[in-house]
């Protein structure tokens, strides 16, 4: 047993990898003499998804989450510091830790509150295994702070407008912290432990592909970059709420989501900024929207605090029963990208891909599965918790309860139209020829519908349905309505085509995750 002098406290890292607004590490440094901050890459993390099995952590969120820590490491280490890394369980870790550096030196453990079950049951079994020896919880991941908000979890409202409306005339933000520019030093002797591999965390080294919309490293340093250059470099946030619902590139949206999953940003930080280019640039609906989708986000993490569980039942936070189905043929159709219905593939197969999917193509997937198909939504919920360099448990599965018309949504028969979709967003059919080679020689909008199309002009594109491409595994009679405009005209332009793909407020609009501006009108 080591002998140190003074008060030592361990902060205990899982999704807030950042110097920068980290109240758990400031509430060390103002109450302690050494400070040890830590990451458990815990095997929990990388076995199989609840009901089916998935790995939980898929190539590309692991990439990116080693770098975060790696970044997290190198920044700590600049002011003084360090990051511990270990391989296990956070509740055995950390008492093993304690033993190392002694008890008595131990002045309190300092970890972020979540709120869901795994990683609470962390924070529970933390507490039960390290008697004698204080537990702070800090709150520190949302806009909005939980006791800011004017209501107490069980009163958090089921409508995330009257949320909204009642944070922005309710609750005030509270200011990131300024952080130290030199922080409490590691104990003396303490071994800092490995980054490991993807291999040693079971996985392989994804390929990079030129055509992902999200071609940017982990870590805060990153994140912080991306608000300088898309705000301040390029001024794309003052048109943020017109070009939100592209599909291809990296600049139609902020993509500030994955770096939000992490904690590699402060959403607190990106409102900061915000605010202040507003005062310096410009202030619109652009603007404005981007603090909007920050509450999108804060709404379904207080969601999951009122409704717990019941986040992940199959019959949502209300109890709504309906006749879900599990065809692993239709289920591998959809998560392969060959359903035969062009724009759900070309999503499904850049998620495959790249570990990315746009907003818009989120939406439509996730109808697709439940409203076309009729299968499980959990189906879709754990195979995006696989994939998805973004994921976040709460706006994940908060947005597939919603999709599937068992979560907070007040109309429960919310549909989308796969072609009209593809047509206003893509009506020229560039996306779908950018994941679907197949189908690349198909010209304009008609790449949509390609089982509408003539056997000549099948041949002349080289595509034989059934064969080279299939035929669609399922067609909704509502598709007819656009699919002889298609035809007669091509893609047409659409409500903005690939480069503004304008919504006009009607469908569900946010690159933090997936979420809603207003209910989607029927199609």
């Amino acid at each position: 047993m080591a002998k140190f002098g003074g008060r030592i406290i361990i902060c205990v890292l899982r999704n807030d990898l950042r110097y920068h607004d980290n109240e758990v590490l400031l509430w060390a440094y103002n109450n302690a003499d050494h400070v040890l901050p830590l990451y458990c890459f815990d095997p929990r993390h990388y076995e199989g998804t609840w009901h089916f099995g998935f790995p939980k952590t898929g190539p590309f969120r692991l990439k990116f989450l080693l770098e975060s820590v790696k970044d997290l490491r190198s920044t700590l280490k600049r002011v003084g510091s360090g990051l511990i890394v270990r391989k296990g369980e956070v509740e055995k870790v950390v008492p093993d830790l304690v033993e190392t550096l002694g008890k008595t030196n131990i002045h309190a453990v300092a970890i972020q509150e979540e709120v869901t079950k795994e990683e609470l049951d962390v924070e529970l079994s933390l507490v039960k295994n390290l008697p004698g020896i204080g537990v702070k919880k800090i709150w520190g991941s949302t806009l909005f702070h939980r006791e800011d908000v004017p209501f107490k979890p069980k009163g958090v409202p089921d409508v995330y407008s009257e949320f909204r409306k009642r944070c922005e005339g309710g609750a005030v933000i509270r200011s990131t912290f300024k952080m130290p520019d030199h922080f409490k030093p590691l104990p003396a002797g303490v071994d800092e432990g490995t980054l490991p591999t993807m291999e040693d965390l079971g996985q392989k080294v994804p390929k990079e592909d030129s055509r992902t919309a999200f071609p940017f490293k982990g870590g805060e340093s990153t994140g912080l970059e991306r608000i300088q250059n898309y705000f301040w470099s390029s001024n794309s946030i003052a048109s943020y709420k017109e070009t939100r619902n592209g599909l291809i590139g990296s600049e139609y949206s902020t993509k500030f989501s994955s770096w939000l999953a992490h904690g590699c940003l402060s959403p607190r930080k990106i409102y900061e900024e915000v605010k202040r280019y507003e005062k310096q640039r410009t202030a619109n609906n652009s603007t404005y929207w981007v603090i909007f989708e920050l509450i999108w986000r804060d709404y379904f993490k207080f969601v999951a605090l009122k409704y717990g569980n019941r986040l992940f039942y199959l019959h949502g936070l209300m109890g709504v029963r309906k006749p879900w189905k599990k065809d692993q043929k239709l289920f591998d159709a959809w998560k392969d990208g060959r359903t035969g219905v062009p724009f759900v593939d070309s999503n499904m197969r850049e998620l495959k891909e790249t570990g990315f999917m746009s907003n818009r193509g989120r939406q439509n997937v996730a109808s697709f599965l439940t409203k076309d198909l009729g299968l499980d939504w959990r189906l879709g919920a754990e195979w995006f918790e696989y994939l998805l360099i973004d994921h976040d448990v709460c706006s994940n599965y908060g947005n597939w309860l919603y999709s599937a018309g068992v979560g907070n949504d007040p109309r429960q028969d919310r549909k989308f139209n796969m072609i009209k979709q593809g047509l206003d967003y893509d009506p020229e059919g560039l996306y779908i020829r950018q994941w679907i080679p197949e189908l690349a020689d198909i010209k304009d909008g008609s790449v949509h519908t390609p089982w509408t199309l003539s056997l000549g002009t099948l041949r002349q594109a080289g595509v034989s349905l059934g064969e080279t491409y299939p035929n669609p595994i399922v067609k909704a009679p509502e598709w007819n309505r656009h699919t002889h405009r298609n035809n007669k005209g091509g893609g047409g332009r659409g409500r903005g085509g690939q480069s503004a793909g304008r919504s006009r407020g009607q469908q569900r609009g946010i690159d933090f995750y997936f979420s809603s501006s207003k209910p989607a009108k029927p199609h």
